[in-house]
């Protein structure tokens, strides 16, 4: 690959499919790369080292709304976009911390803790319905009936969407988020991300205003006091636009987390005997499939000022693109990092990010592999793929898009399962 690579090199529809050797082949070349001079960005950072640095490091940005501008992007034309740099994933480094603050307020850890019951409840419902699909051997779509299904609901639950209205949800949460990959996006892509910003809007909206009527126990209730007892700390549009935000990252990454781990333990038989025959491991389990096969690969930053890294010089302006999920498979970091084990001593993945971005929903997700994947291994002690996984195609949100299964029910209670804590 020489001394710089391209970002088609990158993009191209092998490495997409299997991301890993062309990972290799950067680690080869250090902890950064140098991309062409015609490229938008001007360099890909890979090194666990060089990320971790990048993620913490305040000269580092995210793309807000003074780099578009500079930038000449007309995002605001776009309800999608404009959702986006008005939420905490792109907010400036003032009002990030200002909105990440009053957020914290309602998503406490009690809360996601007080929300396990509900997760276990959501999960065996959906088994039933899974088994029910799948009797008589049919092959069932994990990731469209259980996957996406249920962080959907559990996100749901958490911010107070009525169950009715739940399923309205995974469609446009998945046409929304083709904003969010790197590279350019069709027209057609784009406008159909609107689309959904705007139904997404006007119905958070009609939500927070049923809320302010009859107040519940629920996240959409206590960010809408929070918004109305110092209307300056949050305005209509930041709540409106981070509660969005919290559903499709909410829905996302865990679908993608829970797809993503159980393609590698029906791979390895003895990991997966090992996780069904003790749940308590279910935590080292997740950790280990979240740095192996993480559900997002990949950040972009820029340097707010002249900057290095790894010897390679960022000019003020210029951005980055910061490889996460290279960064997992770092052996300088990870010993036998292409090895599943998750046993591993000191797996400090930077699946969730780090530095002041680091996901806002990490624990939720967290327990919800913790909480789900024993169960579904329980409940179905003969599963097996009926068929190759549908393709990945995107690193931004990295999952199957369908992966067939054919179940074998148990009789024993799935009830009978322990809730074993981190």
């Amino acid at each position: 690959m020489g001394d710089s690579i391209s970002l088609d090199d990158l993009l191209g529809a092998r490495v997409r499919r299997d991301p890993y050797p062309f990972y290799a082949r950067l680690h080869a070349m250090g902890e950064a790369v140098a991309l062409r001079p015609a490229e938008p960005h001007v360099l890909v950072v890979h090194g666990w080292a060089a990320v971790n640095r990048v993620l913490r490091d305040p000269v580092f940005r995210v793309l807000g709304a003074e780099f578009l501008d500079r930038a000449g992007v007309r995002w605001r034309a776009h309800p999608a976009i404009r959702i986006l740099q008005t939420s905490m994933l792109n907010a400036a480094p003032g009002d990030h911390l200002r909105i990440r603050q009053l957020f914290s307020q309602a998503l406490t850890p009690r809360r996601v803790t007080a929300l396990e019951p509900a997760i276990v409840r959501i999960a065996d419902g959906l088994l039933d319905r899974l088994a029910a699909a799948g009797a008589g051997g049919r092959p069932v779509d994990f990731m469209e009936a259980f996957a996406l299904t249920l962080p959907s609901d559990v996100v749901g639950e958490l911010l107070g969407v009525p169950e009715r209205d739940r399923q309205w949800f995974p469609a446009r949460v998945r046409t929304f988020d083709a904003v969010l990959e790197i590279g350019r996006r069709s027209m057609r892509e784009v406008r159909a991300a609107n689309v959904a910003a705007t139904e997404l809007t006007a119905y958070f909206t009609g939500l927070l205003a049923e809320r302010r009527a009859r107040p519940r126990e629920d996240l959409v209730s206590a960010l809408a006091r929070i918004r109305d007892r110092d209307p300056d700390q949050l305005s209509a549009d930041e709540l409106l636009a981070n509660l969005i935000i919290m559903y499709n990252a909410g829905f996302r990454t865990t679908a993608n987390l829970l797809g993503n781990g159980l393609v590698l333990l029906l791979a390895r038989p003895g990991a997966l005997a090992a996780l069904r025959a003790d749940a308590s491991l279910a935590a080292a389990y997740v950790e280990e499939i979240l740095r192996y096969e993480p559900p997002v690969h990949f950040a972009v930053r820029y340097a707010a000022e002249d900057t290095e890294v790894a010897g390679l010089p960022v000019p003020a302006g210029r951005s980055v693109v910061v490889l996460t999920g290279a960064a997992n498979r770092d052996p300088r970091r990870f010993a036998d990092p292409d090895s599943f084990d998750p046993f591993r001593v000191d797996n400090r993945h930077l699946a969730f990010s780090a530095g002041p971005h680091h996901c806002f929903g990490a624990a939720l997700a967290r327990a919800e592999g913790r909480l789900v994947l024993p169960r579904v291994l329980e409940r179905f002690p003969a599963l097996a793929l009926a068929a190759e996984p549908g393709e990945r195609r995107a690193l931004m949100l990295r999952g199957y898009d369908h992966l067939p299964l054919r179940l074998t029910a148990s009789h024993r209670p799935i009830g009978a399962l322990p809730n074993h804590a981190d």
